[in-house]
């Protein structure tokens, strides 16, 4: 339709409409004249009626009516039962002509009945509920003493469609949402687009029904790139998640006909997000029963008995491509940068759309000169943009400690110090010295912590984080292990989808529960605990941040899973030395102490953990007195802290203390 076309449509549908209700009224017209005595008067009456009748018929082409007659495949006794039900609302003398035609004042609305006595090319099978009218609800039956004689009325929302006013089914609104397209996408995404488009088109001239699958790991990319291949063939995406579809057959039921409805009107594709897998079975059913074209975001195709089923991937934009988005979203902004787009498409895996809610969160304020605060702001609001959605999935951690709170041996420090600079520079080494384009795989920074329980080992991922400036999540291996088959993975899969976005420090506690030496496989459930192994090995090679697993048992481990892991750090339990200064470094410079001999503190046997909750519980003892920190104080706290952990305090250890 040209511009001027679609200027003048409202104005030529109105007419339209307005011409086919006029066909109707001239028919009720006839049938009240045939079925009574009339008067002279009554007949000059009906002729001022004909006499304002409107002017030449316009062009139907392109009309509300026309369409959706189309859409339904009604045939012109079914329309004209639906222009009656129309002209109901739209035109006052219809419910006069109703009462007329049927005889009788108390029936002034239009009936099945009537609609049969009135209209030329009437068949039986418009009544019944197969028909398009009752099964597309173009139409609603309201009570009455018979079928026939009970009145009918036109659905609001075919009411407004045809009177050339477009809007969601209220009934839908609650389960379904549009997805406006987006102007431009990344190209490999606007390849995935022409796919989507091209394997649509080729269904549609087919006469076939097309479900395409929508896999890989980008949410966000996956409705906007459906959204983008809708668009180009002058359809509208909306978006239905799987948790919403009813359980109840009789309420899908109900859904299927409105959306199909919906998508006819509309000219609508819905895009099925597969976010309750345990809801599949009702997805599944509801699906096979539908014959509208949709999209299914979801990692694992559903087994479906519909139509084709086209498979793509939906990943995020390559780091090139993510530069350039970058750039476009920031525009003049992003020459302030001075080269920290580099850390940002290297740390944060992101798609257009976080990319522009960063941009768009810090572009405004910032001076032409402030290219490292600009950089800072933006570092931070890559994080953010990842918080919420990881806060769900683990427990995070705020760095607090630094490198000046670590008491570790020399050999150890210098490790950590490199983990740090991997970090940093991934993408001067990855990407500018080209080591990426060698081998996808190992390009992840991994980490096993290994030492005995409060020697330090998630202080060094706070330190770690700290220094990055990245936020730092604890996940406990012990829950998200299952003992139902592949749960593992996707528990696993979770994490890592979200974490990667926000370019997070993963902890992974107690990775004895998972990485435990390898026995022979008698099941499927040893069978499926390897795979589990596999499974996290692989993410954690192929994440863009640092993934840092911790163990009390390092001989408990796989030394297969030990070969894969780039830096192993082993947290010693600190001697007489190291406690001492653990104990100098202890207690914050605005806590009152007197009289602590650092000395006879570092005779206390005990690791940097144990030695923090005696110094914290000897504050608060003081605290309570109104007094200093003092030996007295720590002696009693120390008392406490073995007791808790079941180790006797020796003589040896208190001796001389107070």
């Amino acid at each position: 339709m040209s511009g001027a076309a679609a200027a003048n449509w409202p104005e030529d549908n109105q007419r339209h409409l307005m011409a086919r209700l006029g066909d109707v009224r001239d028919a009720l017209l006839r049938h009240a004249v045939r079925g009574s005595e009339v008067s002279a008067e009554a007949q000059t009456g009906s002729g001022k009626r004909q006499a304002r009748r409107r002017p030449a018929k316009p062009h139907a082409e392109h009309s509300a009516l026309e369409t959706l007659c189309g859409a339904f495949g009604l045939s012109r006794f079914e329309r004209d039962v639906l222009l009656m039900c129309a002209g109901m609302e739209l035109d006052s003398t219809f419910a006069g002509l109703c009462a007329d035609a049927q005889g009788s004042p108390q029936r002034a609305y239009p009936t099945f009945s009537l609609a049969l006595a009135v209209f030329s090319d009437a068949h039986w099978s418009a009544v019944t509920p197969a028909s398009s009218l009752r099964r597309w609800r173009l139409i609603e039956v309201g009570a009455g003493e018979t079928l026939m004689s009970s009145p009918l009325r036109i659905d609001e929302r075919v009411l407004h469609y045809l009177a050339g006013i477009s809007y969601l089914d209220p009934r839908l609104v609650c389960l379904i949402e549009p997805e406006p397209a987006p102007a431009e996408l990344a190209p490999s995404h606007r390849e995935v687009a022409r796919q989507i488009a091209s394997g649509m088109r080729r269904s549609a001239e087919s006469g076939g029904t097309a479900t395409i699958y929508l896999g890989g790991d980008e949410a966000a990319g996956k409705r906007a790139v459906a959204a983008f291949a809708c668009a180009q063939l002058g359809m509208q995406l909306h978006v239905l998640r799987c948790s919403n579809v009813p359980a109840s057959s009789l309420e899908r039921e109900a859904l299927a006909r409105l959306w199909e409805r919906e998508a006819a009107l509309s000219h609508g594709v819905l895009l099925l997000e597969d976010d309750a897998p345990e809801n599949r079975r009702a997805v599944v059913s509801w699906l096979d029963h539908t014959e509208a074209a949709f999209l299914v975001a979801s990692r694992e195709p559903f087994s479906l008995f519909r139509g084709e089923l086209i498979r793509l991937e939906v990943k995020k934009p390559t780091p090139a491509e993510q530069r350039l988005l970058w750039q476009e979203s920031l525009g003049e902004t992003a020459a302030s940068l001075n080269g920290e787009l580099e850390p940002l498409v290297s740390q944060f895996d992101l798609g257009l759309a976080d990319i522009r809610a960063a941009s768009a969160s810090v572009r405004e304020g910032i001076s032409e000169d402030a290219g490292a605060d600009l950089g800072l702001k933006l570092w931070d609001a890559c994080r953010a943009g990842g918080r919420a959605r990881l806060d769900d999935l683990a427990q995070q951690i705020e760095p607090m400690a630094g490198w000046d709170d670590l008491v570790l041996p020399a050999p150890q420090l210098r490790i950590l110090r490199e983990i740090g600079a991997q970090v940093r520079q991934r993408a001067r080494v990855y990407e500018a010295w080209g080591f990426a384009a060698k081998a996808s795989r190992g390009l992840g920074v991994s980490a096993l912590f290994t030492g005995a329980s409060g020697t330090g080992k998630t202080m060094a991922a706070e330190v770690l984080a700290r220094e990055l400036r990245l936020d730092l999540y604890r996940i406990d291996l012990s829950a998200v292990v299952s003992k139902y088959i592949g749960e593992t993975e996707k528990n696993l899969r979770r994490v890592f989808d979200v974490a990667e976005a926000a370019g997070a420090v993963l902890l992974f506690d107690e990775a004895d529960a998972l990485f435990g030496k390898r026995s022979e496989v008698k099941d499927s459930h040893d069978r499926y605990a390897n795979i589990e192994v596999s499974y996290l090995l692989q993410r954690m090679e192929a994440y863009r941040g640092l993934a840092i697993l911790t163990t009390n048992l390092k001989n408990a481990l796989d030394s297969a899973f030990l070969r894969r892991i780039r830096f192993i750090v082993q947290f010693p339990f600190p001697d007489a030395a190291q406690r001492a200064d653990i104990w100098r470094r202890i207690f914050p410079r605005e806590t009152p102490v007197e009289g602590l001999d650092i000395g006879k503190l570092a005779r206390l046997n005990i690791a940097g953990g144990n030695i923090r909750n005696i110094a914290l519980n000897a504050a608060f003892l003081a605290a309570d007195l109104g007094d200093c920190v003092r030996m007295s104080h720590l002696l009693s706290a120390a008392r406490s802290e073995y007791a808790k952990i079941e180790k006797p305090l020796t003589g040896s250890e208190f001796k001389d203390w107070v």
